[in-house]
């Protein structure tokens, strides 16, 4: 026997919960074979199995938290699937070869129908579905098999899962409804919290939980205060309108407004170098690297991947990774190595139509700028002129314990700077 640990995951991260077992007892697995989905505080990573066997045993049950080095299956080693035995017993029967007694053969025939029976429930238990189907259908304590689907190939969708949700709420409301007097007049009404108002319980994953915990810790253990300044996008969105086609066909990626605000945040930090800096007890470990983090959304949660050595990289580079991370993390892709480190964070809540906002610090950084949206507002040009001019927000919040105020609005200002005259980005950034 060969038991299936957790293995090692990352530094920061000792633990886990078994989002769902992709092999089931009796079934053949192969070394290197995965076996497991465990979903960690950052990223899902799949457990693989170190032997080749049968699946004998699984020790631990979807939802269940799990630390490194756990054992959470049993491979046999020596051990045949139940398809391959069954198969084997029918061979010899084929060749005449009679069993030793009548309850040899009874038992022979018996454990025939067992194997089949489980075969049978392996393929009920477990239908054939998107990861994504999965989760939500784990998440809202549905049953795949009880799902209809519209995929001529009978895989179950994330969005037949959210119809079946609708349809099925949908039912329980109606059916409340017809028998809510009967039920009036023959029990008591049930005292809550809500006072027997509508609500829906929700499970929250394990990375929002994370999140929540660390949003609330950095604003604990921190110093944070946020200040703001605002940036008129006319010369960035006059450079964008001229040169935009050229350079999708020279590169193959759209000129968007991050590889601006990125080079523009890499020119402000090596003028104020304590803004890519974090703190460890008493020391101050001033970065001499440019990792930028780039805030992104996804349906479990908000992430931030890392742009490596931001400050080497082109205009194009900048933008093709913003769109390579983007996309991995949508799809819940992002490995931890894409997730890890980081030096300063950039984050865009302009996307969402957001005017104005003070981001959370991504610690155990000290610095994070947020963006917004750009909003035509009329600006005073001179004492006498003014004019509809596109503006953006943008702000800037940073731990006070080794950011003074000066410095921070500095960093804003040295932004702005650079932005509303973008040809210093080609010498400063």
């Amino acid at each position: 026997m060969a038991e299936i640990k957790v293995p090692e995951l990352a530094e920061s991260i000792t633990e886990g919960t078994i989002a769902e077992w992709l092999k089931q007892p009796g079934d053949q697995v192969e070394k290197g074979e995965n076996i497991a989905e465990l979903e960690t505080d950052k990223v899902n990573v799949e457990i693989t199995s170190e032997k080749s066997g049968v699946l004998q045993e699984l020790l631990k049950e979807p939802g269940d938290t799990v630390e490194v080095g756990d054992v959470i299956a049993v491979v046999d080693e020596n051990g045949e699937a139940s398809g391959n035995e069954k198969s084997g017993g029918e061979g010899k029967k084929e060749e005449g070869q009679e069993p030793a007694d009548t309850s040899a053969e009874d038992s022979a025939k018996t454990q025939d129908n067992n194997d089949e029976s489980n075969e049978e429930d392996s393929s009920t238990d477990r239908p054939v579905a998107s990861p994504s189907a999965r989760k939500l259908a784990r998440e809202k304590g549905l049953d795949l098999n009880q799902i209809p689907t519209r995929d001529p190939l009978g895989r179950v969708r994330k969005e037949d899962v959210e119809d079946y949700e609708k349809n099925n709420k949908a039912a329980a409301s109606t059916k409340a409804d017809s028998g809510a007097a009967s039920k009036k007049e023959s029990a008591p009404a049930q005292k809550d919290e809500f006072e027997g108002k509508p609500v829906e319980r929700v499970k929250m994953s394990r990375r929002r939980q994370t999140i929540a915990n660390r949003l609330v810790d950095v604003q604990q253990t921190s110093a944070m205060l946020t200040t703001f300044n605002e940036i008129d996008m006319t010369a960035v969105m006059n450079v964008r309108k001229r040169r935009k086609e050229a350079f999708q066909e020279a590169h193959d990626v759209r000129l968007g407004f991050m590889s601006f605000f990125t080079k523009a945040v890499i020119a402000a930090l090596k003028h104020y170098p304590l803004l890519n800096a974090e703190i460890q007890g008493n020391e101050i470990i001033k970065k001499q690297f440019y990792d930028i983090g780039m805030a992104v959304s996804t349906d479990d949660g908000l992430v931030v991947p890392v742009v490596r050595d931001a400050d080497k990289k082109s205009f194009a580079e900048l933008e093709q990774s913003v769109v390579d991370l983007s996309k991995k993390a949508r799809d819940n892709k992002l490995t931890l190595k894409d997730l890890q480190g980081g030096s300063f964070t950039i984050t865009n809540g302009g996307v969402f139509g957001s005017l104005l906002s003070t981001p959370i610090l991504n610690g155990p950084q000290v610095g994070i700028l947020g963006m917004h949206k750009i909003q035509w507002r009329p600006v005073a040009i001179d004492e006498e002129k003014m004019e509809n001019r596109p503006m953006m927000y943008i702000a800037l919040s940073y731990d006070h314990r080794i950011v003074d105020g000066k410095e921070a609005v500095s960093f804003l200002v040295k932004i702005k700077e650079l932005l509303e005259d973008p040809e210093t980005l080609l010498l400063e950034g």
